[in-house]
């Protein structure tokens, strides 16, 4: 595979690419282990992840060949651990401008870092970070998107793939280096203190936002509106009483009956 298609300052530049490989992210974080230094921008791009792993330990399944399923490094020595969310609002806005001109106004960006396409799920990433002091040292962000495969297992339900959509394949390869290059792009937004910008991004790309649905939390199930994500990636529901609720990560259920 050729990197000269890679047209980012460092993402996607060194690039390897791996047959069969249980995680990509667990191959990187080896990778990182090891004494040889491992440069920014780095992506470990597999063919076959038997292994995948998303958020809350759930598994990943991708048709071997079809799929983009690949983790990149960065070093966002400048992010406090506080502001850690910033590289999912990053990598999540990168997947999105990537495939939004392919693909159009039904993609959606679901808190956290799950990417829709109206309510089927076309991928999801689950980043990694090592912690030095109150800073971040080493991000790790694994990156799996249903591209080319058409059937999915049946606890798969609601997932989708690009193929499935738009009725024809799409080179993964191309696709992969432009998701590389806007990530680039939020990731230097991040660096060069665009903050806010990233934030508003991607709060405005949110699935369900400012509409009423329904949720489930440790309370049961209730009507409620999201509003907002918090700095520290929080998000914010408004309920039916006028309540800004806060949940993280594993207390909310996104519920589509």
């Amino acid at each position: 595979m050729q990197n000269n298609i890679f047209s980012g300052l460092f993402v996607g530049q060194n690039l390897v690419t791996i047959k069969q490989v249980d995680s990509t992210n667990s191959f990187l974080k080896n990778l990182l282990s090891n004494s040889k230094p491992v440069p920014e921008g780095t992506v470990i791009m597999a063919e076959e992840q038997y292994a995948g792993r998303g958020q809350q330990q759930n598994t990943w399944h991708s048709e071997p060949g079809k799929n983009l399923t690949f983790s990149l490094l960065l070093k966002p020595h400048f992010l406090s651990v506080g502001d850690q969310f910033d590289l999912n609002r990053a990598a999540s806005l990168g997947v999105y401008d990537a495939l939004h001109p392919i693909l159009g106004d039904q993609l959606k960006i679901k808190w956290p870092n799950d990417i829709y396409y109206g309510d089927r799920k076309l991928g999801g990433m689950l980043i990694e970070n090592t912690i030095q002091g109150t800073q971040l040292k080493d991000s790790v962000i694994g990156i799996g998107l249903n591209i080319n495969q058409e059937n999915f297992p049946s606890g798969a339900s609601n997932a989708t793939s690009v193929k499935q959509i738009l009725q024809k394949d799409y080179d993964l390869t191309l696709l992969l280096s432009e998701i590389c290059k806007y990530i680039e792009v939020y990731y230097l937004k991040l660096k060069a203190g665009q903050i806010d910008f990233v934030r508003n991004a991607y709060l405005s790309r949110l699935y369900w936002l400012n509409e009423v649905k329904n949720f489930e939390s440790n309370d049961g199930v209730f009507n409620g509106t999201v509003k907002n994500v918090l700095p520290n990636g929080l998000l914010v529901i408004e309920d039916t009483n006028g309540r800004q609720l806060e949940f993280n990560l594993k207390e909310l259920k996104f519920l589509n009956k």
